[in-house]
């Protein structure tokens, strides 16, 4: 490993490079003697900025090119907000670090500060998640909620020069770009649970590549990571993907995980909630039980077509 530059390949966005800095730092923190180069790689997610996540084949949008990447050895390590990866690994791959995971709530942008409850009826609230939208119907039926693509930057300014009333974003992006001053709510998750993974950063890595693997293993937050293995392990059983109306939320507590989960109709006709508590060390078969606690009440009806 010693004399060896390690190339962390990123997406272009002001966003993404924020996050691979930070990565960097967990890295440099680790093993400071170690030289890092960053390429940056641009993605079909970020090429096309119009057409809808669910019809360019969900959040793998964002990450395909950079596992490819990977998987020809043009780049060490990839640097992913970890709610975009599909809940199954590409094969030959892994996850090898999930660093400490940054607050991850959801919350509101407007044009003059005001709060969900305060906005007027039919006022236009722009998101691109199905999740974040059924949740929103759910709380504020009476609003139009509008689909938006683009940067963090581009949905602020939708909401601060009037195109729309609000928008929704996930709180830690915000905060990596220094823009936390423009949150006017933040939701807790008894309003709006987040998307499974949201506020982590991945790590990803070639299996074979055991340098890389060990040098990302020493900047793995094991409460982060566990707390995400039982998120996405419940997302898992509902096939995940963008189309799926699910989200999750684990905590670390001292005696192990409190996990809450959701499944709900795109419409926000029909919700299907639960919780369940749980030993770190089985963090994934926690989020499979709830899930298949949720799917024995009904939520099986809500999982998406192929």
């Amino acid at each position: 490993m010693a004399g060896r530059t390690f190339r962390i390949g990123t997406r272009g966005s002001r966003l993404a490079l924020a996050q691979t800095d930070l990565a960097i730092a967990a890295l440099r923190r680790a093993r400071p003697e170690l030289s890092y180069e960053v390429v940056v790689i641009r993605t079909r997610g970020d090429r096309d900025r119009r057409t809808p996540l669910s019809q360019m084949g969900g959040r793998g949008a964002f990450v395909a090119e950079l596992e490819q990447a990977l998987l020809r050895g043009e780049i060490d390590i990839a640097v992913h907000s970890l709610k975009d990866l599909p809940s199954r690994p590409a094969p030959g791959l892994t996850v090898a670090a999930v660093p400490v995971r940054d607050d991850p709530r959801d919350c509101l942008v407007s044009r003059d500060g005001r709060r969900l409850e305060s906005l007027p009826a039919g006022a236009r609230v722009g998101t691109g998640s199905p999740r974040r939208a059924a949740q929103l119907r759910a709380l504020r039926p009476d609003l139009e909620v509008v689909e938006i693509r683009g940067n963090v930057d581009t949905r602020v300014r939708k909401a601060l020069e009037g195109e729309m009333e609000a928008v929704v974003l996930a709180l830690a992006g915000l905060s990596r770009l220094g823009m936390a001053d423009r949150v006017a709510q933040v939701f807790a998750p008894e309003e709006m649970l987040p998307a499974p993974g949201q506020g982590a950063i991945a790590l990803e890595t070639r299996e074979d590549d055991a340098a890389a693997v060990a040098l990302c293993a020493a900047a793995d937050h094991p409460g982060a990571r566990a707390c995400v293995a039982a998120e996405r392990a419940f997302e898992a059983r509902f096939g995940g993907g963008c189309n799926a109306v699910v989200a999750a939320l684990a905590v670390a507590e001292d005696d192990g995980l409190w996990l809450r989960g959701l499944a709900a109709a795109p419409s926000a006709d029909a919700f299907f909630r639960g919780e369940a508590r749980g030993p770190l060390e089985r963090a994934e078969a926690l989020g499979e039980a709830l899930a298949e606690e949720l799917l024995r009440r009904g939520a099986g009806a809500l999982q998406p077509r192929g």
